[in-house]
């Protein structure tokens, strides 16, 4: 949802009832419920633990808490939506029980996780298949209202990281976009949020023309979420850790938001704020 003032895009998010300014930019912190992600795996996969990192998040400056109970780094564990709601259990409850007013999206490609985590009171579905992997999630999103985040990716999970060398990577993805938005919105579906899907998929070179072209994306018309963090098309060619990247991490930060980039998907949160506040000086 948008409106357009002064040639400025300012948008808001229907999120349960609530509706959620964007106009300054947010930070979602990432929680991990996995014991195989590829920078944090195992670290916050039980409930005490959980619970203390999302605390930490918040306390550090994320509005938003992404629950992820299933990793999909290359070669990850495959979970079913059952498996994956499992190792969720009550984390949801506990995390809205003692922080009511954060936000909580929850990272799953299965329609029937996300009904779960309705019920449990989520606020926004991040999808990372835009659709590809269920063909019930985009009838889910319309049936709770919640606000959708749609991600470009290749169209299966086996494919998913396979890597492709795109004619002109900011015309694909955008001309995914239009098709996708357009089914969402005939659905009923009125809150979208735009992911280009980096580590997805694509070359180093096509993710830094991306960085470079974040203000072509979505064509102005939705939200742009960034997940850039600990990504190998950063480190890798530094000879580095995902750990060991948090200055140039920061740096393509600061030139996502200053293209318009409102949501800032992150594992270090105290960090992307700090950006963030330099950003608004």
């Amino acid at each position: 949802m948008q409106n357009i003032s002064s040639s400025v895009n300012t948008y808001y998010l229907n999120c349960n009832g609530r509706m959620v300014d964007l106009s300054s930019p947010k930070i979602m912190g990432i929680l991990n419920l996995t014991p195989d992600s590829f920078s944090d795996g195992g670290k916050f996969n039980n409930g005490k633990s959980a619970l203390k990192h999302a605390e930490q998040l918040i306390q550090e400056g994320a509005e938003i808490i992404d629950i992820g109970p299933q990793s999909t780094r290359p070669n990850a564990e495959f979970l079913s939506s059952e498996e994956e709601v499992e190792r969720i259990g009550d984390m949801i409850s506990l995390i809205k029980k003692e922080f009511p007013e954060i936000l909580i999206s929850l990272d799953t490609f299965y329609a029937e996780t996300v009904k779960f985590g309705y019920n449990e009171g989520i606020d926004i579905i991040n999808d990372i298949s835009g659709g590809q992997f269920d063909d019930k999630m985009f009838e889910t999103a319309t049936e709770t209202k919640l606000p959708y985040i749609l991600m470009h990716v290749n169209p299966s999970y086996e494919t998913m990281h396979d890597k492709i060398k795109f004619q002109d990577i900011t015309l694909s993805v955008n001309q995914y976009f239009f098709e996708k938005t357009k089914e969402l919105l005939e659905k009923g579906v009125n809150d979208i949020i735009l992911d280009p899907g980096f580590g997805f998929g694509k070359t180093v070179e096509d993710q830094m023309k991306m960085i470079d072209e974040v203000k072509y994306l979505g064509f102005g018309k939705f939200p742009l979420l960034i997940g850039i963090s600990r990504k190998s098309f950063i480190y890798k060619p530094l000879g580095k850790s995902p750990l060991d990247i948090n200055e140039e991490t920061q740096k393509l930060h600061m030139k996502v938001l200053k293209q318009g980039a409102k949501i800032l998907r992150v594992h270090d949160v105290a960090e992307a704020k700090k950006t963030l506040e330099e950003f608004l000086k």
